[in-house]
C-alpha cells in the first residue's frame, strides 16, 4: 500500500475538465431557459434550481481536481495551468448562477429583448468553452491544436457581440428607462450577465497559452 503511494501518478485531469464543461454548459442552458421562461413562476423556479444543481456539481469536480492536483506526481500539463484552467471555469458557472440570483434578489418583473439575447451569447460562448476544453488532450496533433485556437477565436468574436449587446442595452436604459430604482436594477443585471462572457474569454485565453506551450 505504501508503495503504491510513492509511485508516479497521473491524475485524469483532462476527463474532469471534460466534466466541469458539461456542467458549465447545463447551468448556461438551464438558465438561459430560465430567461425565455421567466414570466412563468413554475419553469422559472425549475430552471433556476437547475442553475444551482449543475453550479454544485461543478464545485465538486474544481474540489476534486485540485485534490487530485496535490497528490499527483506527473501531470499532463504545467500545473498552474491545470489550477488557472478549473478555477476560471468554476468562475463561469458562479457567474450564471450570480446572476439567476440577482434576478430574484433585484425583483426584475420581466425579461427584455437584450437580456434574452446575452443569455442566448452566454450560452454560446459555454458551448464553444466545452468544445475547447474537449481538445486538450489531444492538442500534440497540430490539426487539433488548430482546432482548438479557432474555437477560442470564437470565444473572443462572441464576447465582442455580448459587449455590443451591452452597450446597446446601457444606451436604451438611459434613454426610456424614467423609474431610477427600475434602471439601478437593469443595469446591476446586464453587467453581471455580460461578465459570463468575459470570463468565458478568459478560459480562452488560458486555453490559448496551454495550446501554445504544449503543441
Amino acid at each position: 500500500m505504501l508503495f503504491g503511494k510513492l509511485l508516479p501518478r497521473e491524475g485524469n485531469f483532462f476527463e474532469m475538465f471534460n466534466q466541469h464543461a458539461e456542467r458549465i454548459v447545463e447551468a448556461a442552458r438551464a438558465f438561459s431557459q430560465m430567461v425565455a421562461n421567466y414570466n412563468d413562476p413554475h419553469l422559472r423556479e425549475k430552471y433556476n434550481s437547475d442553475v444551482d444543481n449543475a453550479e454544485r456539481a461543478a464545485d465538486r469536480v474544481t474540489h476534486e481536481v485540485t485534490k487530485t492536483l496535490h497528490q499527483t506526481f506527473i501531470t499532463p500539463l504545467d500545473r498552474e495551468h491545470i489550477h488557472g484552467l478549473i478555477n476560471t471555469m468554476d468562475d463561469v458557472v458562479d457567474l450564471i448562477q450570480d446572476s439567476a440570483e440577482a434576478m430574484a434578489l433585484y425583483d426584475i418583473r420581466q425579461m427584455t429583448e437584450e437580456m434574452t439575447r446575452l443569455a442566448d451569447l452566454s450560452l454560446k460562448c459555454c458551448e464553444r468553452v466545452r468544445d475547447a476544453v474537449k481538445l486538450l488532450n489531444q492538442i500534440a496533433d497540430q490539426s487539433v491544436a488548430e482546432a482548438a485556437l479557432k474555437t477560442c477565436q470564437e470565444i473572443d468574436r462572441l464576447e465582442s457581440d455580448a459587449d455590443r449587446v451591452l452597450r446597446a442595452a446601457m444606451s436604451k436604459l438611459f434613454r426610456e428607462e424614467q423609474d431610477v430604482r427600475e434602471l439601478i436594477k437593469l443595469k446591476g443585471v446586464y453587467e453581471l450577465m455580460e461578465t459570463i462572457t468575459d470570463k468565458c474569454e478568459d478560459v480562452a485565453n488560458t486555453i490559448e497559452g496551454i495550446v501554445l506551450e504544449n503543441s
